[in-house]
């Protein structure tokens, strides 16, 4: 009776003509557990609630597949969000840790497969491309190893974007440098006078934590992350007391929590929303209507940029997650895997399509 109230419900909803099956997920479902890359995001199967040869869904996968009402797939909704884009310039936004890479244990150890790698790459050739992360922005560069997308670290307190100094932001924190391949680019980082503090921050952090077993302090240039995704459960609690008490000594430092890690930064009004228009405006899109700006991300974090998207009325804001959770974004995709899925099937539109204004 429950499995068929449920079935009943699914069908009310239009779940049950969207699954995530090898079939419909095309080439992204082919992602191989590559020992050598690191990458463990091959494609996860989720059973569909209409296939009454499976088992009966449990409360979680009714859960996720109603809050996928409000946040439908981006794969599923692909025909529809890009018949939006005809026309129109995308500008791809992407988080890293989660998204082009799966969360691991080990933060050092984060690494991207070679297909996703490859997929990155083709969306560049076509879309303006940035990737915003919190980890710092030589180590992203480290991870993703792709000279032809822009870069955004600490959070969007490190940029590497278009020598297009702006003239409403502090030339204090532009500089002009060359990237990788001897191009013109700038440098953009508010949080520059905070660094001789980050530095005391980092060194307290490894001082207070260095006996509780599994905790790694990750110094991200602007920011200072402690993870302990490998330490026990019951030092959880433990490891955000030395936390507090070093950050008690630091005023103008606030915290921030991700998965199974604890990050300082400096108390300014600055974001990974307020990285995305830096670099609409240094592209030169900040004001234009053609423009719809696609972000995918997983963590909240991301939420600052999707909250920036929505308030552009226009653009595609796209969270990662497994589970429900509460989101600005409009859309979803599952993992990486599918993330994988989504890009592969964004190029392909786009080198078939004239429908699109390509990148310049």
């Amino acid at each position: 009776m429950m499995r068929n109230n449920l079935m009943k419900m699914y069908h009310a909803m239009g779940i049950c003509k969207y699954s995530t099956s090898p079939q419909n997920m095309g080439s992204g479902s082919n992602v191989r557990n590559d020992r050598n890359t690191g990458d463990r995001s091959s494609a996860t199967v989720r059973p569909d609630p209409c296939d009454n040869g499976g088992t009966e869904p449990n409360a979680a996968n009714a859960d996720y597949e109603a809050w996928l009402v409000a946040h439908p797939s981006a794969l599923r909704s692909f025909d529809q969000m890009m018949n939006m884009a005809k026309g129109k310039i995308i500008v791809v936004f992407l988080d890293y840790d989660g998204t082009l890479s799966p969360i691991v244990n080990d933060p050092e150890a984060a690494f991207m497969s070679d297909t996703m790698r490859s997929a990155v790459h083709q969306v560049a050739r076509y879309f303006p491309t940035a990737i915003i992360s919190g980890r710092s922005r030589d180590k992203v560069y480290e991870f993703v190893q792709l000279t032809d997308v822009y870069y955004a670290g600490s959070h969007g307190m490190d940029i590497m974007a278009p020598p297009r100094q702006q003239k409403s932001y502090d030339a204090r924190y532009q500089t002009r440098t060359l990237d990788k391949k001897g191009n013109e680019v700038i440098i953009f980082q508010p949080a520059q006078e905070f660094l001789p503090e980050i530095m005391e921050i980092f060194n307290e952090l490894e001082d207070v934590t260095k006996a509780i077993e599994g905790v790694t302090i990750e110094d991200n240039r602007f920011c200072v992350s402690v993870h302990f995704r490998r330490a026990k459960a019951e030092d959880y609690g433990m490891v955000e007391d030395k936390v507090m008490s070093v950050l008690s000594k630091h005023s103008n430092f606030h915290f921030t929590r991700g998965r199974k890690v604890i990050e300082i930064r400096p108390s300014i009004k600055w974001n990974k929303g307020h990285a995305v228009k830096y670099l609409l405006e240094t592209l030169g899109f900040a004001d234009s209507d053609d423009v719809l700006p696609l972000y995918i991300g997983d963590d909240r974090t991301d939420e600052d940029a999707f909250k920036v998207i929505q308030n552009r009325g226009q653009g595609f804001p796209i969270i990662v997650s497994s589970k429900p959770k509460d989101t600005k974004a409009s859309y979803s995709l599952h993992d990486p895997s599918e993330v994988l899925s989504f890009l592969l099937r964004l190029t392909r539109w786009r080198r078939n399509s004239s429908s699109s204004k390509p990148a310049t």
